[in-house]
Parts: structure tokens; sequence; C-alpha cells
């Protein structure tokens, strides 16, 4: 469905990004990921078709954003990290009216509110947007960003600065929107919501891309799995390996080393000892993204 291609972004002598190449099937769900000032917030703009790349290309269903963005946002529904909302109008009204931007007749806009607003459990009936809490205002405009019914979905942060569980809520909302057959892109700080709904994830650091793929993907080429042993033995000295402490009457080592688990395991069985307990730890995507990164983590984002 999308097509990056030697994307770049300049402001100035400053290249915000640098040289970016992906592709977004149908009907996925595409993570980018990076530290503040990676260049997250660029790329979605310009997949948005708000802000002209300095160079590369960019096609949605075959199409060039830079030569028809028009026709691109026929199709796209966005929403920014900070999305302002015109609040002294009421919800049902703001719907209706950007709607109406779109040309779709009224008795589908006021369709689509309804169904929208059941959708994200909003009750805004007869309520001004100024009135609303802080999440129900991200879920207007989350709203109102599907007020057109658009095949693809660009979201930037959705769940920033929301409490537990309105951020949970629209985790699970944008899993809703993919089983309806939606194309979403977006960022998040928050890599357990990431792991948990992205087919795939681009990690960017400076503008330029890390990595890509499943999670699964990306722990295989990034990080070592942890091998974590529990076992009973008299006597340890012919066991040589670090990281191994003693609990009461027992043992416990953790290594990356599955040949050292398998000498170990079977020293253990031809010594009289026995097994207690033996797990597989595979990092998180926190933290392989926390190793990926280093200690680069404190710039503003771009």
């Amino acid at each position: 469905m999308i097509e990056v291609n030697g994307l770049r972004k300049e402001y100035g002598n400053f290249a915000a990004v640098e040289r970016l190449d992906f592709n977004v099937d149908k009907g996925e769900i595409f993570g980018i990921v990076g530290p503040n000032g990676a260049g997250k917030t660029t790329t979605l703009k310009m997949l948005s078709g708000l802000v002209r790349p300095t160079a590369g290309s960019i096609r949605i269903n075959d199409i060039d954003i830079s030569a028809d963005p028009v026709r691109i946002k026929s199709f796209l529904g966005f929403l920014p990290e900070e999305s302002s909302l015109y609040e002294s109008m009421y919800v049902e009204d703001y719907l209706l009216f950007f709607g109406e931007l779109y040309g779709i007749k009224k008795h589908t806009i006021r369709q689509r509110t309804k169904t929208l607003l059941n959708d994200l459990s909003l009750n805004a009936a007869g309520r001004r947007i100024g009135d609303l809490s802080k999440g129900m205002r991200r879920k207007v405009a989350i709203a109102r960003s599907l007020i057109n019914d658009p095949q693809l979905i660009i979201y930037d942060e959705p769940g920033s600065g929301l409490d537990p569980m309105t951020s949970r809520f629209i985790t699970e909302y944008i899993r809703s929107l993919k089983e309806k057959g939606k194309t979403i892109i977006f960022s998040a700080h928050n890599l357990y919501q990431m792991e948990s709904l992205c087919d795939r994830i681009l990690i960017i650091k400076d503008g330029k891309q890390v990595t890509l793929g499943s999670v699964a993907q990306i722990r295989e080429d990034h990080s070592k799995v942890l091998y974590r042993l529990e076992f009973m033995l008299e006597d340890v000295a012919g066991i040589c390996i670090e990281n191994m402490e003693r609990l009461e009457d027992r043992f416990v080592l953790a290594t990356t080393d599955m040949n050292a688990i398998n000498e170990i395991t079977g020293h253990i069985a031809a010594n009289g000892g026995r097994i207690i307990e033996m797990n597989t730890i595979e990092p998180s995507l926190e933290e392989v993204f926390l190793e990926l990164m280093g200690t680069d983590l404190n710039r503003s984002d771009s």
C-alpha cells in the first residue's frame, strides 16, 4: 500500500530524516520508534502530506503523494501528538464541520458520528469540547481522524499524556481498526504498547534507520536469549560459569550460552543432581531498544 524510497527532510543544514526506505502492507499495523529527536514526527508528517520531503518519494496506493496530495488526504486520517480542538463547539457540530470539509453528506456524517462515539465509549451528547477531560478530548480527536472513513490512519503518539486506563482503551481501539481492514502507522514511546500491537516496527535514530522487522526478528537480530537454570547438586566444583549464585539448598545460574547450558545439565545428571527449573527469557522490545540506542536519549523531538 505504501512505498517509501530515499526519504529525506532537511531544515537548513540539519537533516531531520536521512534516506528512509520501507514499505507498509495493506491491513498492517506499522510502528515507528525512536528517541526524542529521531525524526518520527517529521516522518509521519511527510507520510500524511503535511510536510514535503527534500528528497525521495512516497507512494500510497501507487499515487505519488507529492504530485497529488489532495487525493491522498481523501482516504487518510491523521492524528498529531498535540491536537488543537475548537473548544467552544459541541462535539457533534465539530465532527459535522470536519465531515463537511470532506464533502460527506450530513446524514452520513451523523451516522458515522454516532458509531464513532459509541465505539470510543464517549458520552458527549450536548457537551462542548472545552468541558471534556483530556482523555475525552483525545477520543474526539480520534473520531475526527476517522470521520472520512479512511483506509490509511497515521497517529503520532495517540496515547500521549493519558491515564493508563484511557491509553489501554486506545490501544485496543487501534487493534479493532485493523480488524476492520484499516492500515495503521503510528509512533509511541510506550514500547509495551508497540510490542503488543505492531506487525512490524521501524526503529530510527538521528533520522536514520537502525532496524526494521517484526518484534521477533528484531530480537533475533539484535539481542540474545537468556537461559536461567535452577538446580540442586552437592558438588559444583566442576561447574565453572559466571553469574551462578546459591539460594539455600539450590543453585541458580543465568547465561546466554546454550552450549554451556547443555554441558551443565549433562554434568548435573551425571553427578546425581536434580534440575528444578529451566526458563528461556526473551528480552522485551524496550530492552532491545535501549541497547540499540545507547545513552543518547535526551534530545528534543524533530
